[in-house]
């Protein structure tokens, strides 16, 4: 599914750009909670119960898939655009409380001043996008951000993948991918692509593992420190090894 296959031994492509696609809810803004919450209230003014508990397992999925992950097949659904509409309001009234995770903003500027390639993988709204973009305050080292626009099908379908890799030119190949949600590891396996993980939206090491992640940490900072021993430093050795 990938618009660039790279080499058939899946290894990187000599000479091509190389590029870090980063999940943004839960991985670099601390906002996975905030989701949950925001999920809960706008089903229980349609009269739903559903724990916070599971609602957050299924937070990274896109909303479409979230509502129906979480609430009766036999539902009536025309009440489905109000639920996604109400999640969005709520969602909206918390933006002045939302903080990127400490060291999500010097890890994009180490991989951008590194000369790879950085790209936001979203699929949020564009609005709530363009919000924690502000709060990233990192545009200097984003080469392209996708939203929900961008993408037919939401995670863990890899279309928002697909789209951040054709944004910046960069094959599936010559990529890493960096997310919190067990959907996020789902999306780049899907591509064949690298995932790191970061345990700071929720999830734990083990369930990333379990769906796909070659390598788990805390929280940006945490990767930000081990970055030349992570799949993120192994591309930087390929880019520089293509410019010698």
């Amino acid at each position: 599914m990938s618009p660039h296959p790279g080499r058939p031994d899946g290894s990187a492509t000599p000479g091509r750009r190389r590029g870090v696609l980063f999940d943004v809810d839960g991985t670099l803004i601390d906002s996975s909670y905030v989701h949950t919450l925001s999920w809960w209230g706008a089903f229980r003014q349609q009269g739903y119960d559903v724990s916070m508990a599971r609602i957050h397992r299924c937070v990274g999925m896109g909303g479409d898939r979230l509502v129906d992950s979480l609430l009766p097949a036999g539902r009536d659904r025309s009440a489905d655009q109000e639920i996604l509409a109400s999640h969005s309001a709520l969602y909206a009234s918390h933006w002045p409380s939302l903080r990127a995770f400490g060291g999500a903003k010097d890890l994009l500027l180490q991989c951008h001043s590194s000369g790879l390639a950085v790209a936001l993988a979203s699929s949020a709204r564009e609005r709530d996008l363009q919000a924690m973009r502000q709060i990233l305050d990192a545009d200097a080292a984003i080469d392209a951000a996708t939203s929900a626009n961008d993408a037919e099908e939401s995670k863990p379908a890899p279309d928002i993948l697909v789209a951040a890799l054709a944004a910046v030119d960069v094959d599936a190949a010559d990529s890493v991918y960096v997310g919190d949600a067990v959907w996020d590891m789902q999306a780049a396996a899907a591509l064949g692509i690298p995932a790191i993980g970061v345990t700071c939206g929720g999830i734990s090491a083990a369930e990333l593992r379990d769906a796909g992640a070659a390598e788990v940490y805390e929280d940006p900072r945490e990767l930000l420190a081990n970055l030349t021993s992570s799949a993120i430093g192994r591309l930087l050795n390929a880019t520089e090894a293509g410019h010698r």
